[in-house]
């Protein structure tokens, strides 16, 4: 009987596939990287080689399974499967750059969508955001900051709304920057709280180059849209975010 190796691709979202926090490409560097280390470990003797064969079974079990003990900790996680097992693009168009994260978060689905649903709250945790103004059941106006102090600005349309599971959203034809953005509330297992599932497609003002040159001063956009998801669990979980303005080591 042949013996098949770990599937490592898109499910359906059973509680299992919730429980995986590693997406796909970083299991396979895992499986790779475990792999060296176990062998480097037999040829290893004594107490080094037993070091090198249990991390290199640490990250065969991770990527294996999909499953990070850390990330389980921390609430973080890296896998991609938001759109029901399937990160399909929101935005037809190779300009477009894609930001997929993810956060469990120690508070109820109704509780986070009713939160977001008001586009209005998330400046308050999106620091890139000045402010979003509703202007209606499905349109609201977002103002975003730009480099120099300038601003730009768009309108947004709902294109999904699941009371409590899921709000999908897509610029308007006249954007300043052509985005669509997608947020799920999936219960996570055991009870733990609500896994937040980010996905936001856009168009960089400047091309890909410009995103890889952001990269290199801390202001790409996945960075920034880890840190405001990690905003926003801390302001759902402790009522505030915490910050270190006004102290002397702030930068």
């Amino acid at each position: 009987m042949a013996v098949q190796g770990p599937m490592i691709g898109h499910e359906a979202p059973t509680a299992r596939s919730q429980w995986r926090n590693v997406g796909r490409v970083e299991r396979w560097a895992s499986l790779l990287g475990g792999t060296l280390l176990a062998v480097s470990g037999v040829r290893r003797p004594g107490l080094s080689g037993m070091v090198f064969l249990a991390a290199g079974g640490g990250l065969i079990y991770r990527g294996a399974t999909g499953h990070c003990p850390l990330y389980g900790q921390l609430g973080v996680g890296t896998t991609s499967h938001l759109a029901d097992g399937q990160p399909n693009p929101m935005l037809e168009t190779p300009r477009a750059a894609h930001l997929v994260t993810a956060m469990t978060i120690r508070k109820s689905p109704e509780e986070l969508y009713a939160f977001w649903r008001n586009f209005e709250n998330l400046p308050t945790f999106m620091h890139h955001l000045k402010s979003v103004t509703v202007l209606g059941e499905r349109l609201s106006h977002w103002v975003a900051k730009a480099p120099f102090g300038a601003s730009v600005g768009w309108d947004a349309e709902i294109i999904a709304d699941e009371p409590n599971r899921r709000i999908a959203w897509r610029s308007t034809a006249d954007a300043d920057v052509v985005n669509a953005g997608d947020v799920r509330f999936v219960p996570a297992p055991a009870g733990r709280g609500t896994e937040v599932r980010v996905h936001i497609d856009y168009v960089p003002p400047g091309g890909k180059l410009a995103v890889a040159v952001a990269r290199l001063f801390g202001e790409a956009p996945d960075q920034r849209v880890r840190e405001d998801l990690r905003r926003f669990k801390q302001m759902m979980e402790a009522g505030e975010v915490p910050t270190t303005a006004g102290q002397p080591t702030c930068r």
